[in-house]
């Protein structure tokens, strides 16, 4: 008799009884279920697995689908596989390069020894497609970790051997497409023609890979011009030319060569070099009253700022920070969700009138009293702070809302300069798996809530959806009306944090939700080599999170 063991799921709470040994694919034909853009991947026991993965025992299903954020990731690397593959097909000498996340899709540096044409990007297209109508299926293999770096050696991957060198593992998994063989450190899906949409534009001096939207998976994320975030990346990349440091293994392998202290003042010093460059330029521009400084949540807003006015002063300037928070509207006042909760988030939870007339009063020279917002009771108050403008004095306020226009909407333009700062991860951990701004965000977040705040690494987890919700919103889309962009991400930071976040990470246990992201972090985590964090520099923004900065917060 067949032996069987029993699943719950949690899409529908039933229990279902099946063969052990049976795939989710397999289990999720017997549930009677229907997903119109799924499954694609799913959690068993709060943990990603892919629609290969086979059950020996009881356990509990949740099937993800496309409007979840780990089924598009597993839908987006298999765009990536299928990419790799048809230009493997095109080119045999071309190496690709997943690079950055740009214009609501992928920049790709398809390295073919020449120059990338529109006509290149038209073959890759209709290969991919024809892979895709072909209906092949997608195979998952284990290998010791041994075997599998002997196959990419001979396969000419360098970065995957660096890579899986440093993952401390026994046995590695690996995908076959057709003969192809690539290493993914996610879920993949089954079978190519589970890929219902994908685009394929000609960029820069690359190929633009576009992906179906997480809220209408049916469309295409809409083409969003991001030039100014294109070029942070791309000088970043320079720098890391000059490092030697493109990949997680280029990172690990400096590490073990003892090169850290100079990688972590060579960031530094590129770093407070770009801060520098930013504040000339303030300083040049004749006119220039306000400076703006905005962010996404954990970018470093805050040390930019203190970093920036340090060099400002050096410039003859003396800054003057104000702190948009005490323009706050009364709490009854304050616009609501769609759940009618308070929405402090919102642009016009701020009294903008006021901030407007104050601001105009000061720059023609006149006196004015801030308000101050008492959160406790939901008020604005008077605060007795009175200020009025010196001839070298120019107000800083960083906020969320810093280059939405219609925050400054009475205020001249060449009254204002605009910075716009986040940590845009250039490092990747290999040629094909890129490492998303977010986590590192997220890691960092996760670092500061607990440390300074009291708040659990699960309970950082669980508000992060709505935290990206706000940003989509309110931050990215007006991200290229900065005058100018920082990269507040080091090189290296991803080593440091991990000996902070990783302990925190495991205190997410199996039998909550949020586990299945502490456990994708921590396994992404493990990928790289540690560095002490009293190698770095009290001045240096990662202490924002970290602790034992210089500076006061």
């Amino acid at each position: 008799m067949e032996q069987q063991t029993k699943i719950r799921c949690k899409n529908n709470n039933k229990s279902l009884n099946i063969s052990i040994g049976s795939t989710l694919s397999e289990i999720f034909s017997l549930l009677g279920l229907e997903m119109e853009y799924g499954p694609v991947s799913a959690k068993v026991n709060n943990k990603v697995e892919g629609m290969h993965y086979r059950v020996y025992k009881q356990k509990d299903i949740e099937f993800l689908d496309l409007h979840s954020a780990s089924g598009l990731r597993a839908y987006t690397r298999t765009l990536f596989f299928i990419l790799c593959k048809a230009a493997h097909e095109l080119w045999a000498d071309c190496k690709v390069v997943i690079d950055i996340p740009v214009s609501n899709g992928y920049y790709v540096d398809l390295q073919l020894g020449r120059h990338v044409t529109p006509d290149d990007v038209t073959l890759l297209r209709e290969r991919m497609q024809q892979l895709i109508d072909a209906k092949l299926p997608i195979h998952r293999y284990e290998a010791t970790t041994a075997e599998t770096i002997e196959m990419f050696t001979q396969m000419g991957s360098l970065s995957k051997v660096k890579l899986l060198q440093n993952s401390g593992r026994l046995y590695s998994t690996y995908y076959d497409l057709d003969g192809y063989k690539d290493y993914y450190y996610g879920t993949l899906l089954t079978n190519t023609s589970e890929l219902h949409l994908f685009g394929l534009e000609y960029y820069y001096d690359g190929v633009l890979l576009r992906i179906p939207s997480r809220t209408d998976p049916s469309k295409l994320g809409p083409f969003v011009r991001q030039d100014k975030m294109f070029e942070i990346f791309k000088e970043h990349h320079r720098w890391q030319d000059l490092l030697g440091l493109r990949t997680v293994g280029d990172l690990n392998e400096a590490i073990d060569k003892g090169y850290t202290s100079q990688l972590i003042q060579m960031s530094e010093a590129l770093q407070e070099k770009k801060i520098a460059q930013i504040a000339d330029e303030i300083a040049h521009r004749k006119g220039i009253k306000l400076v703006l400084i905005a962010g996404p949540s954990s970018s470093g807003k805050t040390t930019t700022c203190k970093r920036l006015s340090v060099q400002l002063a050096v410039n003859g300037l003396k800054p003057v920070g104000i702190s948009l928070d005490d323009y706050f509207l009364d709490r009854e006042k304050t616009p609501r969700d769609e759940h009618g909760d308070y929405d402090f988030e919102h642009l016009h939870a701020l009294n903008i009138p006021l901030l407007n007339e104050q601001m105009n009063a000061l720059f023609r020279g006149e006196e004015v009293e801030l308000p101050r917002y008492n959160f406790q009771k939901g008020r604005a108050e008077r605060s007795g702070k009175k200020l009025r403008l010196q001839g070298n004095e120019i107000l800083v306020v960083e906020g969320i809302h810093a280059l939405n226009p219609e925050l400054t909407g009475d205020i001249p333009n060449e009254q204002i300069f605009r910075i716009y700062a986040s940590a845009l991860t250039t490092i990747l951990l290999d040629s094909h798996n890129y490492v998303p701004t977010t986590d590192n965000r997220l890691l960092r977040r996760i670092i500061r809530d607990y440390k300074y705040r009291g708040v659990s690494a699960q309970e950082s987890i669980r508000r992060w959806p709505s935290v990206r919700k706000g940003e989509n919103r309110w931050i990215f889309p007006y991200q290229e009306n900065a005058d100018a962009m920082f990269n507040t991400a080091m090189l290296f930071e991803l080593a440091v944090i991990k000996r902070q976040a990783e302990p925190l990470l495991e205190q997410v246990y199996e039998n909550c939700d949020e586990h299945a992201e502490a456990y994708r972090l921590l396994k992404f985590l493990r990928y790289i080599k540690p560095i002490q964090e009293d190698q770095i520099p009290p001045t240096s923004l990662l202490r924002e999170f970290l602790g034992g900065s210089s500076f006061e917060y």
